[in-house]
């Protein structure tokens, strides 16, 4: 089944149990909010921030923001009550921290339906371990699944980069191979995926040149740890005007009934193929979904 796109350009962490931060949420032009109950909240401030992103969540004060809970994992003292209570807000999505394999996702899923929660809520995993990196395409398969309600990958590069032990230096020439294989099962799995964060959010320069990777490298937007970062990032994973004029272009001269049997046709001196058309067709449902909620 084919679904509209959603823009996901941008995903930014707020700690739950900073009040002010979740009140300051709801006036920024973020397409994403990762309401944060784990690495960002300290463990006497675990139970606070459950109760307040909560109430955050379930007085509605987001409008057309994807609202996802990052809950902590099942296996800590807080995961069980955290996952009770986001059924209870009834975000858009949970996000499940430290996947390492489609088991872990399965469970969650038996525990939201045991939970009476809605339909519509998805879950979100966060790649962040050796086993999730050797185990990617298994659990990008979980995406094929309706009953596992995943729809997208978080990439948690810095998690990943602790636990592996490989750095994080300019280019990310140690993390390529596993971003890239985690696109790969992202999208054999039918779902989105979001690059990590970058750390040194007064560097301009670098966070420009690492959201420019992102795209090329195929991912859907970028986790953000500051509002400063969300319009760059909103520059860098946008369709470009002349992307949009083109990709419209492409699919009107495809749609005229003497192009209807050709796979391929010559478009300004380019021969383009009908497999361009399709990829148009979603360069132009995302630019249209980006404009009707501005």
């Amino acid at each position: 089944m084919t679904t509209q796109p959603r823009p996901r350009r941008s995903a930014l962490y707020m700690p739950g149990s900073n009040a002010r931060a979740l009140e300051k949420a709801a006036t920024l032009d973020v397409d994403c909010l990762l309401l944060d109950l784990e690495d960002a909240v300290a463990p006497d401030a675990k139970d606070m921030a459950r109760t307040q992103i909560a109430e955050a969540v379930s007085a509605r004060p987001y409008g057309n923001r994807e609202v996802v809970i990052r809950i902590n994992g099942l296996e800590t003292p807080w995961g069980e009550d955290d996952l009770a209570a986001a059924v209870k807000a009834n975000p858009d999505a949970i996000l499940v921290p430290k996947v390492n394999g489609p088991a872990d996702l399965q469970m969650v899923a038996h525990k939201l339906s045991l939970l009476g929660a809605s339909a519509d809520l998805k879950l979100w995993a966060m790649m962040e371990t050796p086993l999730a990196m050797l185990n990617a395409a298994a659990i990008g398969a979980c995406g094929l699944d309706p009953a596992v309600r995943l729809s997208c990958f978080v990439m948690g590069t810095n998690d990943l980069a602790k636990e592996t032990r490989a750095r994080l230096t300019p280019g990310r020439a140690a993390m390529t191979p596993w971003l890239m294989t985690c696109v790969a099962a992202a999208r054999a799995g039918g779902i989105d995926i979001l690059d990590g964060v970058y750390n040194a959010f007064q560097d301009e320069e670098g966070f420009a040149a690492e959201c420019a990777q992102g795209v090329d490298m195929g991912m859907d937007g970028k986790t953000l740890i500051h509002p400063k970062q969300i319009a760059p990032c909103h520059a860098a994973f946008s369709p470009s005007e002349e992307e949009v004029a083109w990709a419209r272009k492409i699919n009107s001269l495809f749609d005229e009934p003497e192009n209807a049997g050709k796979g391929a046709i010559q478009v300004d001196g380019k021969m383009v193929e009908r497999l361009h058309a399709d990829m148009g067709k979603r360069v132009i449902a995302i630019a249209d979904a980006i404009a009707a909620r501005t």
